[in-house]
């Protein structure tokens, strides 16, 4: 449980606290993720704060500091895996069109949930998934759709996803914590993404994103990556393709 109570607020009800959603993403993710993507959700990325801001949560400590955040967009979705958008940007821009056009959603799709550092490990995670379960329940939607994005397999990169969303601990419950929180909340894992971001730049900006050498071309294990960054010193490219699970929530 968490260890101290907060309270729960949208980002339209508290404008005051958007910076905070930058400062816990600053905390939350390498350095080399929070570069452009070539599939371009930074195109979008700005709306969240406008368009979409009934739909970003913060969550608040009684105390005053915000101790997690959460990302979120309505979207339909006909209920299939095949129907599942295959990247953050895909999510984004079927967001977008649906909002347009006026299409109904029917599910509330996220991209991302940040924790405050010192209040990790004290069930703020489950919290703030819950607490968009019950955004999408407000709103009448039947689905909340997450592609996580199981940070311990960085210990792993060289393991397919495939195989790596399936492991289990000796409970009987997924190894990796992130696909354990939403299991444990009745979550069903419905596919792997194998590149919901892909972040390329020069090899002097990949060893300035990761504090690492590449020598030469070839593959390389980067401490925070999912699977290796691919380095090709004659094109002078860093290349990196993040890997995320999808996972369904009913509502």
């Amino acid at each position: 449980m968490a260890r101290m109570p907060f309270k729960t607020f949208t980002l339209r009800e508290r404008p005051d606290r958007e910076d905070d959603f930058e400062r816990l993403a600053e905390a939350s993710w390498p350095r080399f993720l929070r570069q452009h993507d070539a599939l371009g959700y930074g195109r979008y990325w700005p709306s969240l704060y406008t368009t979409w801001a009934d739909w970003q949560l913060l969550l608040v400590d009684a105390m005053g500091p915000t101790i997690a955040a959460t990302h979120a967009v309505p979207l339909h979705w006909k209920g299939t895996a095949e129907d599942l958008p295959s990247s953050i940007a895909e999510i984004l821009s079927r967001a977008t069109a649906d909002h347009e056009s006026g299409r109904a959603p029917n599910a509330l799709c996220a991209l991302a949930v940040m924790i405050e550092a010192r209040f990790r490990g004290q069930g703020m995670s489950p919290a703030a998934v819950r607490a968009m379960v019950d955004l999408a329940r407000t709103h009448g939607l039947t689905t909340l759709l997450a592609p996580v994005r199981p940070s311990d397999k960085s210990a792993y990169p060289l393991t397919p996803m495939e195989r790596y969303a399936h492991w289990e601990n000796d409970d009987g419950l997924p190894l990796d914590r992130w696909i354990r929180v939403h299991a444990r909340m009745g979550a069903e894992l419905l596919s792997v993404a194998p590149r919901t971001l892909l972040i390329t730049g020069s090899v002097a900006e990949w060893e300035h994103w990761t504090d690492m050498r590449f020598p030469d071309s070839g593959s390389y294990v980067v401490p925070g990556a999912l699977q290796p960054v691919v380095i090709d010193k004659t094109a002078d490219e860093g290349r990196y393709e993040d890997p995320n699970v999808w996972m369904r929530h009913a509502v």
